[in-house]
């Protein structure tokens, strides 16, 4: 409920453990205001489907039975559960931090390969809640208490790379107030470039190059991308994938420039978080001059970069891959090269092609696109009777 109330408000709620066992127990029939509003958003239904009275009206009598799913349903879904407040309260420790990093690695990985889908949003956003339930089942060191809050955000911030991947943005912008909030309790620098880097290409995926420019220099600003270079390019790639969008293509070059220097400077063995060892390399930076030049109209460069990302992309990388080779296909449709085109955009995996929200708009794009530039054509009609194949089986 605490959780529910932060992303409706804003703020912190301040639900306790007594609220709880009033609500479970019957001895509050009627919640009001801010409990009110918490128990609707968990349980996604109103109060009168959970047996209580609304505000303005007469009690009910008891319903037993909706008495007993509620409280076999809250007890299932309670972030903050009742059990520490009848036992000992246990110590968080280390063993702790590893199993909720490895939960991490999980999603990262589950994102590589699906990107964007809502149960992948979901999941991050409930594995947070978890996070930061741990927090009130039993006693930590400030140094363990830390960890916990920093994975409770970095799991926040994969539930909001995933709304951005899926164009939920308004789910993006809510996940990103809360892991901001989560991230400064934790202090930790390397989330907080995260979870700024992806807001800066939330802005730039929402058409706002201005204030994803501004997100991305808090990013860059943070002491760590002096710390280690692989961070500067990164901020550096991503600045200049910004520049594209607002068609300023020398200072989009400059960035990519910069970018491949300090890539070069980096140390591929220094210690870093598994986010960024999962996805920051030269394919990525090749996949962002793609995007950018592709942005600014310069087909060529950009369908060059494309072909660099997509031979040095690592085999986890499905969505990455999907995403790079429908905008191979847009750089050479541009060209003229249509058949090429329409091969490229033809090779895009099926599952991607149907079930990523965002190649899914890039492909239909691009069919609007090829019946501009030639219609009638062979390619054409080929492209067409395989999308409309592709897509129907889908339905």
């Amino acid at each position: 409920m605490n959780a529910a109330l932060l992303d409706i408000t804003g703020r912190p709620g301040d639900v306790s453990d007594r609220t709880v066992r009033n609500l479970i127990s019957g001895a509050t029939r009627r919640p009001i205001g801010r409990t009110r509003r918490a128990l609707e958003a968990v349980f996604r239904c109103s109060l009168r489907d959970l047996g209580f009275a609304c505000p303005g009206t007469t009690a009910p009598p008891e319903d037993p039975v909706r008495r007993r799913q509620f409280i076999t349903v809250g007890t299932a879904l309670a972030l903050t559960p009742a059990t520490p407040a009848r036992s000992a309260p246990r110590r968080l420790g280390v063993s702790d931090i590893e199993r909720l990093h490895r939960r991490f690695a999980d999603v990262v990985a589950h994102d590589h390969r699906h990107g964007g889908q809502l149960v992948i949003e979901h999941k991050a956003s409930a594995l947070a809640d978890e996070a930061l339930s741990l927090q009130a089942s039993g006693h930590a060191s400030q140094r363990v208490r830390k960890q916990v809050y920093a994975s409770a955000a970095a799991f926040r911030s994969s539930a909001m790379w995933a709304a951005i991947d899926g164009r939920r943005f308004e789910h993006a912008t809510g996940h990103m107030r809360v892991a901001q909030q989560l991230a400064e309790m934790a202090g930790d620098p390397y989330i907080k470039f995260r979870i700024w880097s992806h807001g800066g290409t939330m802005y730039r995926h929402m058409g706002r190059p201005s204030d994803a420019a501004a997100a991305n220099d808090v990013a860059r600003k943070l002491g760590l991308t002096r710390q280690d270079p692989l961070f500067a390019s990164l901020g550096l790639a991503r600045q200049g994938a910004i520049h594209g969008a607002a068609g300023d293509g020398t200072a989009a070059r400059r960035a990519f420039g910069q970018a491949q220097d300090a890539m070069l400077r980096s140390d591929p063995q220094a210690p870093r978080p598994v986010w960024m060892n999962a996805f920051y390399d030269q394919a990525e930076l090749d996949s962002l001059a793609l995007t950018a030049y592709l942005a600014l109209g310069d087909f060529e460069r950009a369908e060059a970069h494309g072909h660099r990302c997509l031979a040095a992309l690592r085999p986890h990388m499905h969505r990455s891959k999907a995403i790079a080779t429908t905008r191979v296909a847009r750089a050479q449709l541009e060209q003229g090269d249509v058949e090429a085109a329409v091969a490229s955009a033809m090779s895009v995996p099926a599952d991607a092609s149907v079930r990523h929200p965002r190649v899914v708009g890039m492909l239909r794009a691009f069919g609007a696109r090829l019946e501009s530039i030639a219609p009638a054509t062979a390619p054409a009609r080929t492209w067409n009777q395989y999308a409309h194949d592709t897509w129907r089986q889908s339905t």
